[in-house]
């Protein structure tokens, strides 16, 4: 436990006395009943088996900010490092702001921000290892670095920004509601710490002693609908119509009368109108792992299933053209996979606890993709070497058809639930620039493209042009049908985006201005891999030296935009956290201190090489 201090000062003691029976949001604050066998027992913090005699123990707690009292002042940052050991680059408890209006009535609001320990935690549901709880002592939800292989996933469905995820350690952590000092009857510990009494902590829905306000937002706070959150704002001070981040996102806050509240949308001073390349940044990010990931899953899904279901789609050309190059094809299959699915492995932060992606499947969807791709993988190997000794005659017995008739189910159930959840982990409401079913068109269209064009090469590789000249009629419709599907969905998500507002149009800013060029280039690589495509299904087009030119253009193209277009997908995605400060959460500052070489200065707070 703790140790109290014989002079711990009044103020930094639990005061709730009474509370409500509901919260704002309707749920019980009482999270167990005295019957339950969760009542009475020990949290076992550092091997103590006492149990505190709080009275509230049992009810969820919150934190209350006066946005009006706060003066940056980072005592709450310190204290809170300072009691968990927090290296400088990582902070469980973070002080930014927004600010508006010119001089001399120029405005600054300043938001200390840490885990809301929300009623509905995405975190919890979202981590593939189990490393989050939601405990009945408190309502606290906890994770426990121990477990955590060092995915990241909860980093990106929280709304808030309080996993972090420490690139040193391979590992996230976060606040833990300092629940070492509730067992004591102690606030925690960045409470205590607040000079200016803006930071309050209690039994949720219990306005601390001189607040009269309960709010669920400020300017600059996300939208609370996603994980209702445990804690409440008081802001009174006047604010001007318009406030905006110190940070590099292109985000500002404007006051909605009708609504009563700040909603943010896009600021289109934080980056240059015109177009740029910045190729550097969009094919180095540290999300290339799941860009290689991604495109290699979906591409032999999607040759998987032509092979299997050729036959069922009138594809009849399809299976008897590929006939001859069937162990090839299943031999790249079988790489690219691999390799796809290594450099995931090698992205996580902990790559030799990769079996702990397991554990999460009734709840997470990376758990869920995690088992249904790894099933694919062992069924399409299985299939693989059955069919093969059927195939080639090395072993023809009833046994070894029904094992590659096993495997060839395992394979098609595991590929479709794989490919389904590697779809649902990205409808995140947290990353509004995901949160659309373009996602979902473009991982299909990848694997329609994609997978066709790795059929007719190996294909043709193996068994020469005959093979493609069977294949093209039939695979140039299904690369088009994806093209078409790709480009419906890119028209629609670009629509939408600009029509919502907020995280997600500004994303669409980025996409035409700071990745501007690179956007024009996927999209005419798409528009004229339609044409060239469209020409390639025509019955009248014979295997000339100008045919195979234009398919070798063809594919080179549809693989740039394939990469082009999957790194813009990582790159762009703009979430619905708080703002920063800037030095501090702030993406511009910290590629630039990585640059000029201020990373290399530990108290600067930025890793050198980020994960």
């Amino acid at each position: 436990m703790f140790p109290v201090r014989e002079d711990e000062p009044k103020y930094a003691f639990l005061a709730d006395k009474e509370s409500q029976e509901k919260n704002i949001h309707g749920k019980f604050i009482e999270l167990v009943e005295k019957s339950s066998s969760l009542y009475g027992q020990s949290l076992n913090i550092n091997g103590d088996s006492a149990v505190s005699d709080n009275p509230n123990r049992y009810k969820q707690h919150g934190f209350h900010f006066t946005a009006d009292n706060c003066i940056a002042c980072h005592a709450c940052e310190a204290a809170c490092s300072e009691k968990n050991d927090n290296p400088a680059h990582l902070a469980f408890r973070s002080v930014g702001y927004v600010e508006g209006g010119t001089y001399p009535a120029y405005q600054r609001m300043n938001i200390s921000m840490a885990c809301n320990h929300c009623d509905n935690p995405v975190c919890l549901k979202g981590c593939p290892t189990r490393a989050y709880t939601k405990f009945a002592e408190y309502g606290a939800v906890l994770q426990d670095p121990d477990i955590c292989f060092g995915c990241g996933y909860c980093t990106w469905v929280c709304p808030y920004n309080a996993p972090q995820l420490d690139p040193v350690k391979g590992q996230v952590s976060k606040c833990n509601m300092c629940v070492d000092r509730l067992e004591v009857g102690l606030k925690p510990a960045c409470v205590s710490a607040c000079l200016g009494g803006a930071l309050e902590f209690g039994v949720i829905e219990n306005t601390p002693l001189n607040r009269d306000q309960a709010k669920l937002d400020i300017p600059g706070f996300p939208t609370t609908d996603i994980t209702h959150p445990n804690i409440r704002f008081q802001q009174k001070r006047s604010m001007p119509r318009e406030m905006s981040r110190p940070d590099s996102m292109p985000l500002k806050y404007h006051r909605d009368d009708r609504q009563e509240k700040y909603i943010p949308v896009v600021d289109e001073k934080k980056g240059k109108l015109q177009r740029q390349w910045n190729l550097r940044k969009l094919l180095g990010s540290h999300e290339n792992a799941h860009i290689a990931f991604t495109l290699c899953a979906q591409t032999v899904i999607g040759a998987f299933m032509l092979l299997i279901f050729a036959p069922w789609l009138g594809l009849s050309a399809v299976a008897t053209a590929t006939s001859e190059a069937f162990l090839p094809l299943f031999a790249t299959l079988f790489v690219i996979l691999a390799i796809g699915m290594f450099k995931l492995n090698m992205h996580l932060g902990k790559p030799l606890r990769f079996y702990r992606g397991f554990n999460n499947w009734r709840l997470s969807p990376v758990s869920r993709e995690i088992a249904g791709v790894s099933l694919f993988f062992g069924g399409m190997v299985g299939y693989g070497f059955f069919a093969s000794l059927i195939h080639y005659n090395l072993l023809v017995l009833p046994v070894i058809h029904w094992l590659a008739v096993a495997s060839a189910i395992a394979a098609i159930i595991g590929g479709l639930v794989g490919f389904y959840y590697m779809y649902k982990l990205y409808r995140i409401p947290a990353r509004p620039y995901w949160n659309h079913w373009q996602t979902g068109s473009s991982f299909v269209g990848t694997a329609l493209v994609l997978g066709s064009v790795l059929i007719l090469l190996v294909s043709g590789i193996a068994s020469g042009l005959s093979a493609i000249q069977a294949l093209l009629p039939s695979l140039a419709w299904l690369i088009f049908c994806g093209l078409l599907l790709e480009s419906i969905g890119l028209l629609a998500h670009a629509r939408d985006l600009k029509r919502q507002g907020g995280e997600g149009a500004a994303s669409h800013f980025e996409q035409t201005t700071k990745f501007g060029y690179a956007y024009v280039l996927r999209n005419t690589l798409l528009g004229a891999n339609l044409l060239l495509v469209f020409l390639l299904t025509l019955d009248s087009v014979a295997l000339s030296p100008m045919v195979l030119v234009l398919g070798s253009i063809t594919l080179i193209s549809l693989l740039a935009m394939n990469v082009i277009g999957r790194a813009l997908f990582y790159v762009l995605v703009i979430p619905t956290t708080m703002p920063g400060a800037f030095f501090w959460k702030n993406k511009a500052f910290e590629e630039h201190a990585r640059e000029t070489g201020l990373a290399n200065m530990p108290q600067v707070g930025v890793v050198p090489d980020g994960h």
